[in-house]
Parts: C-alpha cells; sequence; structure tokens
C-alpha cells in the first residue's frame, strides 16, 4: 500500500483557482436564487398561501427547522 504525502513537496507552490468574472457572477447570482428559495420555503412558507397551492406538505417537511431557526410557526 503506498501513502500520500501530508504536504507538498518543497519548492512548490500552490496554484491559485483563476474564475471569471462572468463565471463568478453566474456563481454568485445561483447561490443567492438558491438561498432566497430555502430562506422562503423555509422561513416564509406558511402553506395557506404557498407557492405550492395550499399544499401543506413542504410546510410539514420543514417545519422543525422553522422552530430550530427561530421563525415563527401557526
Amino acid at each position: 500500500m503506498s501513502t500520500m504525502p501530508v504536504s507538498p513537496a518543497p519548492g512548490t507552490a500552490a496554484t491559485p483557482l483563476v474564475v471569471s468574472a462572468a463565471k463568478a457572477r453566474l456563481w454568485i447570482a445561483g447561490t443567492l436564487l438558491f438561498g432566497l428559495l430555502a430562506y422562503y420555503f423555509v422561513g416564509v412558507d406558511q402553506g395557506a398561501f404557498s407557492a405550492t397551492g395550499g399544499n401543506t406538505l413542504l410546510h410539514e417537511f420543514v417545519h422543525d427547522a422553522r422552530h430550530l431557526l427561530g421563525f415563527p410557526c401557526h
């Protein structure tokens, strides 16, 4: 069995990850959209006027997370 070295070999430098500005904006926009959707479904969606049309399945699915994060419910 071979072993992997824990640290890089002496004299080698870490290569930074280079991302274009357009790609960075796309990642930021996608992360922001995902975060806002997660915030809505966990914190705002109460079931009565929900995006899922009155179906409370999603509300019940995130119910405990809602209380854990301090969102009021009921």
